[in-house]
């Protein structure tokens, strides 16, 4: 592999690009919904707190065998999620310093963030949590949304609108449809290691319903936000990630491609905050 390959399989794999995605959301939120720059003493938050963990989620992760790349290139690059870990964890902390008032906030997220985690701790009362971790996606796209949506506009302490709402459950949904899809594909493993999920105890034919459902939530919330001052081109960058996860769908059941899930399902949970960015919008 070239230069150029294995630095964009670090970039994905050391999980820089999904603390990336996480920044690049939060400006959305302050862009978009609060009409001025992010505070960047949270925004340094938010990447190191994203770095902190996943890195823990992927250093917890078993070696199994499987052609998948990320996994050969944790096999032979643990450590780096080691490290990875406790420097997130510092900055999180010394950035956290700054945002003590919200205290409260922040620990509900790293609560949360930890449940998701936590049934791959090797310890037999987490490991208990397989048997009840029935909405641990939920969890996951409810910190999401949280940490990218919900925090900055708390941190703002702006009066709370209505917009504010429609926002929150726009890309709510769109992550948990995202989510969905990383769940489908986690299916057969969950169900040999324990693992009780949603997805796990549903039909096929119920889990298409569930993604449908959520999507057609994501372009409700979206499209209603028209009512409140935003206009058609920015709904329709907002629109852009659902239409793009409808499409996938079928390939995303069949391809397991690292590629595919960890650059561009992840991707799409910031896709409409690059383009604006790009745009200048």
């Amino acid at each position: 592999m070239n230069f150029g390959g294995k630095l964009f399989r670090f970039f994905i794999f050391s999980n820089f690009f999904i603390a990336s995605c996480a920044i690049l959301m939060v400006y959305q939120t302050c862009h978009l919904v609060l009409h001025r720059p992010p505070d960047l003493y949270f925004v340094f938050f938010v990447f190191f707190a994203s770095l902190c963990s996943y890195s823990f989620h992927w250093h917890l992760t078993p070696d199994m065998d499987s052609n998948s790349s990320r996994l050969e290139w944790l096999r032979h690059n643990r450590k780096i999620h080691t490290v990875l870990f406790f420097v997130g964890l510092a900055g999180a902390a010394v950035t956290g310093v700054y945002l003590l008032e919200y205290w409260p906030w922040l620990l509900l997220s790293a609560f949360i963030t930890f449940l998701y985690s936590a049934p791959k701790i090797p310890h037999p009362w987490f490991r208990a949590l397989r048997k009840v971790a029935v909405g641990k996606t939920i969890f996951l796209a409810f910190v999401w949304m949280h940490v990218t949506t919900l925090l900055p506009l708390v941190v703002s302490d702006e009066p709370w609108r209505t917009d504010f709402t429609l926002f929150a459950c726009s890309r709510f949904f769109l992550i948990y449809a995202i989510c969905i899809l990383f769940d489908y594909r986690d299916r057969e493993y969950d169900i040999s290691v324990g693992i009780r999920s949603l997805i796990t105890l549903m039909s096929e034919r119920a889990i298409v319903a569930l993604f449908l459902i959520s999507l057609l939530l994501f372009a409700a919330s979206t499209i209603a936000m028209i009512n409140y001052g935003y206009d058609w081109q920015v709904i329709v960058l907002l629109l852009i990630p659902g239409f793009i996860a409808a499409g996938l769908y079928r390939k995303a059941i069949k391809d397991q491609s690292d590629t595919l899930y960890y650059f561009i399902l992840d991707g799409l949970m910031a896709l409409s905050s690059f383009l604006m960015l790009i745009l200048g919008i």
